[in-house]
């Protein structure tokens, strides 16, 4: 339990510097946390700029995917952002939902949280809300969410088997998430599995896919699939970092051993069933 405070200590230390960088210094860092500034972020990133809704000033350039691709959000919808940054993917989920709809953003991070409110004033938005909260103990009532989204956020959490129980406990029967998350096939380096200012960024955090779509299973959700894969190919400079010649070598001939984004669907049962350690019950 001490371990998991410290390293969620140390991601909200982190992004509470990302929050204060330009999209541009995030993105000529490693992870947008500092200490490699020749690595382009963009390996991780998708392109927004033609998804309706973006607003540049909300784009910390951070994510690894984009959930609302797939997200099924229809008009009306009340969408769960996870993580929600300076409020990017709340602002392109609102402009789906609509007027009629209510998009809810979650971070702990205080800085995260001005941004975004900040952001939603300048455009004029009062059916998007940001709330400061941990997404271990999601400050949102059981049962009132359509949809819940994310983007390279749940991969930071230390114990994914709970934030996965809040995930079912908010959203209503039937209701579905689809989220984008780093993942891992095979089994990474010692060193570049433990390091930890990777751990605050992007990899290390991460679990196997298998892993992380059993512990989905295991929550209680259903039909869950990979609705869209991406092999995250990371510049020798950062491999070189956590691997030998021999290691690279190995690393870049094996083709089912690396780091992916994935955007990953589930689905809430109609007949809600109680998972162990839900709190549904």
């Amino acid at each position: 339990m001490e371990n998991n405070e410290a390293l969620k200590a140390m991601v909200k230390e982190k992004y509470t510097l990302i929050a204060n960088q330009s999209k541009t210094e995030n993105e000529t860092s490693c992870c947008g946390v500092g200490g490699c500034a020749t690595v382009d972020y963009a390996v991780f990133a998708e392109n927004y700029q033609d998804v309706q809704g973006y607003n540049a000033d909300a784009d910390l350039g951070l994510g690894c995917g984009l959930p609302t691709e797939f997200a099924q959000i229809n008009l009306g919808d009340t969408v769960l952002d996870l993580g929600s940054g300076a409020g990017n993917d709340c602002f392109v989920a609102r402009a789906i939902t609509g007027e009629s709809g209510k998009v809810i953003g979650v971070d702990m991070t205080e800085t995260m949280i001005e941004k975004s409110r900040v952001n939603a004033e300048k455009l004029g938005f009062n059916n998007v809300e940001f709330r400061l909260g941990d997404i271990e103990r999601l400050p949102i009532t059981a049962n009132t969410i359509d949809v819940i989204i994310s983007n390279c956020v749940l991969n930071l959490v230390p114990d994914k088997a709970k934030a996965f129980a809040e995930m079912y406990r908010v959203l209503k029967p039937s209701a579905h998430f689809s989220i984008s998350d780093v993942v891992l096939q095979g089994t990474l380096p010692e060193g570049l599995r433990n390091d930890a200012e990777m751990y605050a960024g992007c990899v290390s955090g991460a679990i196997s896919q298998t892993d992380y779509l059993k512990l989905l299973s295991q929550a209680g959700f259903v039909n869950v699939q990979v609705q869209k894969s991406r092999k995250i190919s990371l510049p020798t400079e950062i491999l070189s970092r956590y691997l030998d010649k021999e290691g690279l070598d190995s690393y870049a001939q094996n083709d089912s051993l690396g780091i992916y984004s994935i955007t990953v669907y589930g689905q809430k049962p109609a007949t809600q069933t109680c998972a162990p350690d839900s709190g549904c019950c």
